[in-house]
């Protein structure tokens, strides 16, 4: 789709936005978690400070952690490993430390010896949190000196640096794409629309292929196109509907598209590929919803 025409319409989706739905972006680089050490209760705060090499979510962090009942910030560092989080505490080394360990990890497999490395380095204490199963909180490792212990972070997500869309509705309700969709942001609010099967929410989206730079589709456009999210008539989340428009990842280019001349509806032609078949689809903006069609 031509970045004009892209212009045009978001230009003209801003004046049909409904005034009781509202889309706001906001880009987190920190985040609070609240744990426990064996059973005592901790607060962490994590800064993202960058990335290691072409992997957003291998990335380096800072921050501090204090028991909840003393509030006494003990500084940490370390690096954050797509849901792996290592962090440490060099006493009164801290800062030169730091710098030390950056040097050492410099790329993916340097990423892999994060913990081999950081221990060459004499930590004091030591926290080791690896991805949760799916639906559970995360759960790890503190270690002082010679001693081991329990830790645990009252999250099921442990990342740090997040895309978050968050969709203000009806009724005092909020809902972030980040949970429902994907992790990648990137959406832009259309329309929106009512009628006897519940609520629905246009969204337009351009976002990256992939978070790994140096990894496939990783120096690409991206992907763009639309999704329809579904509600009940009281505006809780259902499920939603994925259209693309261009994808590295789908092989999707080049496509055929055309407007009314009010420009409330859009037509793509989606070319066939070497794994789907050609078909179209059809964007009806007044009406928030989208029809395929061979």
């Amino acid at each position: 789709m031509k970045k004009t025409l892209t212009l045009f319409l978001l230009s003209f989706f801003t004046l049909c936005l409904s005034q009781k739905v509202e889309l706001k972006s906001v880009t987190d680089s920190s985040q609070v978690f609240k744990g426990e050490i064996t059973g005592i209760p901790i607060t962490l705060q994590l800064n993202y400070t960058g990335i290691v090499d072409c992997n957003q979510y291998q990335h380096f962090v800072e921050g501090w952690y204090y028991y909840d009942k003393y509030q006494k910030k003990i500084p940490l560092t370390g690096v954050y490993d797509e849901g792996d989080l290592f962090l440490y505490h060099f006493g009164n080394k801290q800062k030169q430390q730091t710098a030390a360990l950056k040097e050492k990890i410099t790329s993916p497999r340097s990423v892999e010896k994060t913990d081999s490395i950081a221990q060459k380095l004499r930590p004091v204490e030591s926290f080791i949190f690896k991805r949760p199963a799916s639906g559970h909180d995360i759960s790890g490792t503190f270690i002082l000196g010679n001693k081991s212990q329990q830790a645990k972070l009252y999250t099921k997500n442990g990342m740090i640096y997040r895309y978050n869309n968050y969709l203000f509705l009806p009724n005092n309700k909020k809902i972030n794409t980040f949970d429902i969709i994907n992790r990648a942001g990137g959406n832009t609010l259309v329309s929106t629309a009512s009628d006897g099967s519940g609520n629905r929410v246009l969204l337009y989206f351009e976002q990256v292929s992939n978070f790994n730079y140096c990894g496939m589709c990783g120096a690409s456009d991206g992907e763009k196109g639309y999704r329809v999210l579904y509600f009940t008539k009281d505006w809780n989340y259902k499920n939603y509907e994925q259209f693309l428009t261009e994808s590295c990842r789908e092989n999707i280019y080049d496509i055929t598209s055309t407007q009314s001349k009010d420009a409330k509806t859009l037509k793509f032609s989606i070319k066939k590929t070497s794994t789907s078949p050609g078909y179209t689809f059809t964007v009806d903006i007044k009406n928030a919803s989208i029809i395929k069609s061979k």
